[in-house]
């Protein structure tokens, strides 16, 4: 196991496939999506994030930090991992999204072992040949090489990890995990 870590819950995205609401606070089996995610993660980390760029007040209510973005217009998950990069208090960030409520419950533990067995920047979960790049552990020692990708316009999440020592860690065995739920019918797909 690495260093200590901190988790980061990205919820700062505009909901656009989801009619432009807020994806982590839509009730799935009789809560919202994020306290899924949340209840999966604590477990795993030392410390917890939430990354939101509206309704601050509802996420504010679970008890942790909420940090927004500090680049205006929903600019995607690398400016809420940039966030978490600059206030995490520890050495590594693990970041996982609020519509994924089914997430791995070892998924700090693998991602660990691969970022240390690869000396690697960044960890990112992989189902057969399908990377899960919001689903990744990295250095917190990153967030001024991300802040300056980002204020080149950079916004690609692949783009970035292609300037990084990745190592892509597999969860075949688990792939249902990484489930997520993007659309008002995902949404009702997975209630049963």
């Amino acid at each position: 196991m690495t260093d200590k870590i901190t988790g980061l819950i990205l919820a700062g995205g505009q909901g656009s496939r989801m009619g432009h609401i807020d994806k982590g606070l839509q009730t799935f089996r009789g809560k919202p999506m994020v306290e899924h995610a949340l209840e999966r993660l604590r477990t795993q980390v030392d410390e917890l994030l939430i990354n939101a760029n509206r309704n601050v007040e509802s996420y504010l209510h679970y008890g942790y930090r909420v940090i927004a973005d500090d680049i205006a217009g929903f600019a995607g998950p690398l400016a809420g991992l940039e966030r978490g990069l600059a206030n995490a208090s520890y050495p590594f960030v693990v970041t996982v999204p609020c519509d994924s409520p089914f997430l791995p419950l070892d998924l700090v533990m693998r991602l660990s072992e691969g970022i240390q067995s690869q000396n690697a920047d960044l960890a990112v979960a992989k189902t057969f040949d399908q990377p899960h790049p919001v689903f990744c552990l990295c250095k917190t020692s990153l967030a001024a090489h991300l802040r300056a990708f980002l204020s080149e316009g950079g916004r690609k999440i692949d783009k970035w990890y292609a300037t990084l020592k990745v190592v892509e860690v597999n969860f075949d065995d688990e792939e249902a995990a990484f489930s997520n739920i993007n659309t008002l019918e995902e949404l009702q797909k997975f209630q049963i």
